[in-house]
């Protein structure tokens, strides 16, 4: 039985799934990191929760996030961040800019290969350096 909370799909399998296709993913998975990160930290009523994860959740702050994330990022990773950057997506939210909305889909996209991959390890220390650095900002 494959236990979808621990996948490790090889690289030609994830190669093979559209760039929006891992962006479904990633979005998912980034999301699940902000809100299991919102609520380790304790002390918050859900609509404080909520807030606090659509604000990390939406375009313009996944594009800031991923600008950050740049240049600790392997020639593989990069690559899986080019494939969602230059997708192309038929509609950008109004909050957020055509740029913006693609930066965003390019972090979704490296989540969503990272994830599928099993290198949660990665994963886990690329949010971890995402967050560190919003704790230092407040």
């Amino acid at each position: 039985m494959e236990n979808y909370f621990r996948m490790n799909m090889e690289k030609r399998d994830i190669d093979a799934i559209s760039n929006l296709g891992l962006a479904h993913i990633g979005d998912a998975v980034y999301e699940l990191l902000c809100r299991s990160y919102l609520c380790a930290q304790g002390g918050k009523n859900v609509g404080n929760l909520h807030r606090q994860t659509v604000a990390l959740v939406k375009a313009p702050a996944q594009a800031a996030f991923m600008e950050k994330l740049l240049p600790v990022l392997t020639e593989e990773e990069l690559a899986y961040y080019r494939r969602g950057k230059n997708s192309h997506v038929h509609a950008v939210p109004k909050g957020a800019t055509p740029a913006e909305y693609a930066k965003a889909t390019g972090l979704e996209t490296l989540f969503g290969a990272l994830y599928l991959s099993g290198q949660t390890d990665r994963l886990n220390g690329l949010f971890h350096s995402i967050m560190d650095e919003i704790s230092e900002d407040k």
